[in-house]
């Protein structure tokens, strides 16, 4: 009855990347780590499994002789987000003839733009399901 959850997206700060990612696409590491709160050891570290997966790409170029990192989301990867959230569903069960409330939408604590929310992402695939 209920459906595996992958192991790579159930992680708090990997599934933060992804949400971040399905909304915007592509992202320099630096706005994901300011977004996630993240430190720059740890994002990394998950940026590299989500690779591996191949849930990402990641380009390493230069901009006017400073590094810069740019994560982007693959179809794979798009993918695999869907299939989680599907799999979530099957938690939860149909979601017809049932109340829910969501509380809260900003991703992080202090954030008053809500434009990048992961929240928002979540509460679009709850109104569609029913």
């Amino acid at each position: 009855m209920f459906k595996d959850l992958d192991p790579i997206l159930h992680s708090q700060l990997r599934l933060a990347v992804m949400s971040l990612l399905i909304s915007v696409k592509e992202a320099e590491f630096t706005f994901i780590r300011e977004k996630t709160n993240a430190t720059a050891g740890n994002l990394s570290v998950q940026v590299q499994k989500l690779k591996d997966a191949g849930y990402i790409d990641v380009i390493k170029k230069f901009n006017k002789n400073y590094p810069q990192t740019i994560c982007k989301i693959t179809k794979g990867g798009v993918k695999a987000f869907e299939d989680y959230v599907n799999s979530l569903k099957s938690y939860l069960g149909k979601l017809e003839d049932r109340n829910i409330a969501v509380w809260g939408l900003s991703f992080k604590p202090e954030t008053d733009d809500m434009r990048e929310s992961t929240a928002l992402v979540m509460l679009s695939l709850l109104l569609k399901s029913g």
